[in-house]
């Protein structure tokens, strides 16, 4: 009897074991590239020791900012395209003025000519949600900011969500956990402003009282500091290149490049599909493309959909105004020599 009893216990163990294996088999399908402790992947780039905390284990890493200063960090190498991803918490209660952006960039090798891709989560008043923009620059072409602005369909201030940016040679996707957000297809109509030289991965916590929220109608109040964002398991996967040496042919990049076309993130399912196009007409506030006081004849990439159209006609676009000023490189990074602004309204 007991023996009987032993073996339906293990019988029993068995089916659960395999069934959690079986549940675990898309998962494991879609799992990321290696993580990359702070160590091996990256340098900080400003806030002293104070601002910048890093974890036992070397995987996360706690940005603060106070009345003194915000902090930030970067990858080590440059990349000539890549999978770039962090689960990040933002800071919560009131976080008006505060930017923390998660984003890919050379301004520091091609200052006239470079290249960004941009997760930038705006603070806001206590009680709103956080909003956040994409925005990418190619070549330099700051004057043709490609913003698009969004609400989030839960609290980014109460647990790790995962924010990855792909980039490839033939498109650019930015995903919130497993959910596309925004898809940039390379073409002919966009031509040399999609991103094409090797960039950095930088994340950064700073003060944008002057613009962030509501077009800095709410100021940065330090009664709340610090600010604190964390941000851990952090991906880089990509070609090490040097930029120097961009326009020889690597075999190695070229055999990277193909995997990255294979990859899990860069292969849109029909369901991701449809949920990304649930998210861009439920979650997006603005869009570059349907900002007619900007461009009065729309980027020649965009594809206008007449019911976005009106929808943003119905609801007012944001005000847009154009400021021209530069940020300090010792506060923060540059995110564009000319920023435009989108206030925000209420």
């Amino acid at each position: 009897m007991k023996d009987q009893m032993m073996n339906i216990s293990l019988s029993k163990t068995t089916i659960c074991i395999s069934f959690l294996l079986l549940l675990l088999q898309p998962i494991a399908g879609k799992s990321l590239p290696q993580i990359v402790s702070f160590e091996k992947g990256f340098t900080q780039l400003f806030g002293g020791d104070s601002n910048l905390l890093r974890s036992h284990n070397d995987n996360t890493v706690h940005l603060h900012l106070n009345q003194y200063t915000g902090a930030g960090f970067r990858s080590s190498d440059l990349y000539n395209h890549g999978l770039f991803s962090a689960r990040i918490k933002l800071p919560s209660e009131y976080t008006a003025g505060i930017v923390v952006a998660f984003y890919t960039s050379n301004g520091d090798v091609f200052e006239k000519s470079h290249d960004e891709l941009d997760f930038e989560f705006l603070g806001n008043i206590k009680g709103k949600p956080w909003r956040f923009q994409t925005n990418l620059y190619g070549n330099g072409s700051t004057s043709r900011g490609r913003e698009e602005r969004y609400t989030l369909w839960f609290d980014p201030s109460k647990a790790y969500h995962r924010y990855t940016i792909l980039w490839t040679s033939s498109k650019i996707i930015f995903y919130i956990d497993e959910v596309p957000i925004r898809e940039i297809l390379k073409s002919d109509e966009m031509g040399s402003d999609f991103p094409s030289k090797p960039m950095a991965l930088y994340a950064t916590i700073w003060d944008a009282s002057n613009w962030a929220t509501n077009g800095g109608k709410y100021k940065v109040n330090y009664k709340y500091a610090p600010f604190v964002t964390e941000m851990t398991d952090l991906v880089l996967h990509g070609c090490v290149s040097d930029p120097i040496q961009q326009l020889t042919t690597d075999d190695n990049c070229v055999q990277m490049d193909k995997q990255l076309e294979t990859i899990h993130y860069n292969n849109v399912t029909p369901k991701q599909r449809a949920s990304m196009k649930r998210f861009r007409e439920k979650y997006m506030y603005y869009s570059y493309c349907y900002d007619a006081l900007r461009y009065p004849v729309p980027p020649p990439e965009c594809v206008i959909d007449p019911l976005l159209r009106q929808r943003f006609k119905e609801t007012g676009r944001p005000k847009f105004d154009r400021r021209h000023h530069r940020h300090s490189k010792k506060g923060h990074q540059i995110f564009s020599n000319t920023v435009y602004e989108i206030q925000d309204e209420d």
